[in-house]
C-alpha cells in the first residue's frame, strides 16, 4: 500500500514545493503518460484530467504527517501548497527504489503555470487522435480556456522536451 504513496512523495521532494491541487493533479497525470510509474486511474474533468485515487491519496499523505498542506485565501477562493514534512523525509528515506530522471522532469513541470500544464495534461489525454483532432477536441472542450494555436504547439512541444529528459 505504501509503495504508491512513496512514489507520490518522490515527485513532492523533487518539487520542492506545489501550489495548486490542479498543478500537482496534472504534474502526476503528465508524468504517468511519460511512463514514470504512478498507478492513478484518471477520467476527464472540468480542468482536465483528475483523479479522485490521487486526491485520496494526498489526503492520506497528509493526515500520516508525511506532507504538509497549507491552505491560504487567494482573492475569492482557496489555494494549497504542498510540501514534504521531515517525517515525509524520513519514511523516503526508506524507500530505495529510484525513479530515473524524476528530479529534472518534476523540477522541470513545477516551473510552468497550472494553466499550461492543464492543456499539456489535455493533448496527451487525448493522445491517440491526430493533432488536428486533438486542436478541435481543445477547442471544444476548453473553450473557456481559449488556448491559441501557437499554445497548443509550445505544448507539443513541450511534451517532447520532456520526453527527451526521461531518456537521458
Amino acid at each position: 500500500m505504501l509503495k504508491e504513496h512513496a512514489k507520490l512523495m518522490k515527485a513532492f521532494a523533487a518539487s520542492g514545493e506545489i501550489i495548486g491541487r490542479k498543478k500537482l493533479q496534472k504534474m502526476i497525470y503528465i508524468a504517468k503518460k511519460l511512463s514514470f510509474p504512478f498507478q492513478e486511474k484518471y477520467q476527464f474533468h472540468f480542468y482536465g484530467p483528475y483523479s479522485e485515487e490521487l486526491t485520496l491519496k494526498v489526503e492520506e499523505l497528509c493526515n500520516m504527517g508525511f506532507i504538509d498542506e497549507v491552505r491560504e485565501k487567494k482573492g475569492g477562493y482557496f489555494q494549497y501548497r504542498y510540501t514534504i514534512t521531515e517525517n515525509g523525509q524520513e519514511f523516503l528515506s526508506l524507500y530505495e527504489e529510484p525513479v530515473l530522471n524524476m528530479e529534472g522532469c518534476f523540477q522541470n513541470m513545477n516551473e510552468k503555470s497550472s494553466r499550461f500544464l492543464e492543456l499539456v495534461s489535455t493533448v496527451l489525454y487525448f493522445d491517440t487522435l491526430t493533432r488536428e483532432d486533438v486542436s478541435a477536441k481543445i477547442a471544444k472542450v476548453k473553450s473557456k480556456q481559449n488556448y491559441s494555436e501557437e499554445e497548443i504547439d509550445e505544448a507539443y512541444s513541450y511534451i517532447e522536451q520532456l520526453r527527451d529528459e526521461v531518456k537521458h
